[in-house]
């Protein structure tokens, strides 16, 4: 599974771009953020009040109507056991939420605290740092996750973990990038001169400048990781105690032709999701970029 790429995104100068007035105009300039935006509310949402919008149990055996097509009772159908096929696909919701913005989140963390301290002390520091995450870097994402998974057992948790700790160094390395090239400023040196600690010159001073990059590998590696979960249930490697798109489809496989509405959504909602978090980090790419401006 081939990482994301992204375009070089310019250091901004200390003024940070997304303070200015301009940046939801930039960033809500394009009608497909627009509906990205309007999608992952809508996701977001359905995962929060998964219970309040359908009344089905996603887990539990469902009524006499299997295999059921598209009826007022069932909306999206219902698959081999009875259950809802539209209770399973709201209650995925929450997993690959929670399994892309958590691990997400963790490998941010991770990614900024190796690249700041890099970017900024350099020397010995910076080349330790590096070859570790150009060490990290070198491995298959959803290999080694299948392999540490199958070793170890399965849980949500495991998963943010894992596809965290395979997430975090292409973030390391933008923001190294960045640090030290903000380490150079005159307003670095004036805060040096006035007193301040190298701690708090990181925290106040040059990653606000450098939050830029990290914003848009934030929203890119939701996508990857939802991606990621996805295939691992997929090969029987997600927590049973939770519905996964990706075990719906692996539970779809056999009745591709009998019954399309089983792997239909549950893709569907893979596809939709993932798309919109990269469109929404192509968008913050743009908008966030000083660039766009002379576009």
């Amino acid at each position: 599974m081939s990482d994301i790429t992204l375009t070089p995104i310019a250091v901004p100068p200390a003024g940070t771009p997304w303070r200015k007035a301009g940046f939801l105009q930039r960033l809500l300039r394009r009608p497909t953020t627009v509906l990205a935006l309007v999608f992952l509310a809508l996701l977001v949402g359905a995962a929060v009040f998964a219970p309040f919008v359908t009344a089905y149990d996603p887990l539990g055996g469902g009524d006499s109507a299997l295999l059921e097509p598209l009826s007022p009772g069932h909306w999206l159908g219902s698959d081999d056991l009875g259950r809802d096929i539209w209770a399973r696909v709201v209650h995925g919701t929450r997993i690959s939420l929670t399994v892309g913005v958590g691990s997400a989140l963790f490998a941010v963390v991770v990614g900024v605290i190796v690249g700041a301290l890099a970017g900024y002390f350099g020397g010995w520091l910076d080349t330790v740092l590096m070859r570790i995450a150009e060490f990290f870097q070198t491995l298959p994402r959803f290999v080694v996750a299948l392999i540490v998974i199958a070793l170890f057992g399965t849980s949500v948790f495991k998963m943010i973990v894992v596809i965290a700790a395979l997430s975090w160094p292409q973030l390391a390395r933008v923001v190294r990038a960045s640090v030290a090239t903000l380490a150079q400023s005159q307003f670095v040196d004036a805060a040096r001169v006035a007193g301040m600690g190298h701690g708090a010159i990181i925290v106040r001073e040059v990653l606000p400048n450098a939050a830029a990059p990290i914003i848009v590998l934030g929203s890119l590696d939701i996508a990857m990781a939802i991606l990621i979960e996805a295939s691992l249930s997929f090969f029987g490697l997600g927590d049973p105690n939770h519905v996964s798109w990706g075990a719906m489809l692996n539970d779809a496989q056999q009745y591709l032709r009998t019954a399309w509405w089983m792997s239909a959504f549950p893709g569907l909602a893979i596809a939709l999701t993932v798309l919109s978090f990269n469109m929404l980090g192509d968008a913050l790419n743009d908008a966030l970029n000083p660039r766009a401006d002379s576009k």
